[in-house]
């Protein structure tokens, strides 16, 4: 079984690795890069590796493999050597950077290494406002050139994914990528019912506007392929797998939902206003059938789904 799902999960990332590959270099980013596009690819492909493994079993063997507490901590600091794949031969080394790519890693997992249950803690609260904030604030934003973005998230999505499997072994996450039949059709659903109320009081708000065409296939699989890879796994598997696994260790599961998509909706405060109450509300009202979608059955699979449903379906007939 665990042979089966290796080759799986090897084969898998190998054919996205491709896809990703031949698209960039089609692509105007691909273009904009240029000589740097391999480098660039090389941290891409490091970066979400941690991302799309851990969702097969890789922090069970890490964990198995490494063994000592203090062997798991000080691997943490692996999580920094995309920066330097990128930043060394592109001429863009910077210490002070590389000592927080290195080190932040390090830091959050030895103090969740000493959060003393499994219920959310004050060291859990901690890690998680530093995980926002390093994030939201473009703590890493040098790191890679800001067209590069979406590298940052990937390597916030790596330290939670370690800190909380590997280090902490929280249970309940439920991130895992082998899909089940019944990650289909929880995602499905929870799509299928917020639609109308995202479609309906998006165009009430004038936030939404129709626009008829008729994508190419390639386009839909691509917007599928970019949106469930870099944005739907890191956010569900941040907002739900960790922040509403945590808090219904605190309070009830309703009220854990609502909390997680209440934060979830303020994340998007800063979408092309100072502060757009409308994506706000429209995110908050869309977290909730996300968290019903992962509370489900506790897999972060199922949110996954209806979170890159609703964002291609938005990006390309509602934007």
């Amino acid at each position: 079984m665990r042979s089966r799902r290796t080759t799986l999960a090897l084969a898998s990332y190998a054919a996205i690795i491709f896809a990703f590959r031949y698209g960039l270099e089609r692509s105007s980013l691909g273009l904009a890069l240029g000589a740097q596009m391999a480098v660039a690819f090389s941290s891409f492909a490091l970066l979400l590796a941690p991302l799309w493994f851990f969702g097969f079993g890789a922090g069970d063997w890490i964990k198995e493999h490494l063994g000592a507490r203090s062997l798991r901590l000080a691997a943490a600091a692996a999580l920094g050597i995309p920066y330097l794949v990128y930043a060394i031969p592109t001429h863009n080394f910077q210490p002070s950077m590389a000592v927080a790519m290195f080190g932040l890693p390090l830091v959050l997992a030895a103090l969740v290494a000493s959060a003393p249950s499994s219920k959310m803690s004050w060291q859990d609260a901690v890690v998680l406002a530093a995980l926002v904030g390093v994030y939201m604030l473009k703590v890493t934003s040098g790191a890679w050139p800001v067209r590069l973005e979406a590298l940052s998230k990937l390597y916030v999505a790596d330290i939670v994914l370690y800190v909380y499997v590997v280090v902490r072994g929280l249970p309940g996450m439920g991130y895992a990528l082998v899909p089940q039949a019944s990650d289909i059709g929880i995602g499905l659903r929870e799509w299928l019912f917020y639609a109308p109320i995202g479609i309906g009081l998006g165009a009430l708000l004038s936030f939404t506007h129709y626009h008829a065409r008729v994508p190419t296939w390639t386009g839909v699989v691509a917007a599928l392929m970019v949106t469930f890879l870099l944005v739907a796994v890191p956010e569900e598997m941040f907002f739900r797998g960790l922040l509403q696994n945590l808090l219904e260790s605190r309070l009830k599961p309703g009220m854990a939902l609502v909390v997680a998509a209440l934060l979830f909706g303020l994340a998007h405060f800063n979408k092309g206003a100072a502060f757009n109450w409308k994506y706000v509300l429209l995110a908050t009202l869309a977290g909730v059938f996300y968290g019903r979608a992962w509370s489900a059955r506790h897999r972060v699979l199922a949110s996954v789904i209806t979170h890159t449903l609703v964002d291609v379906v938005w990006g390309m007939w509602f934007k």
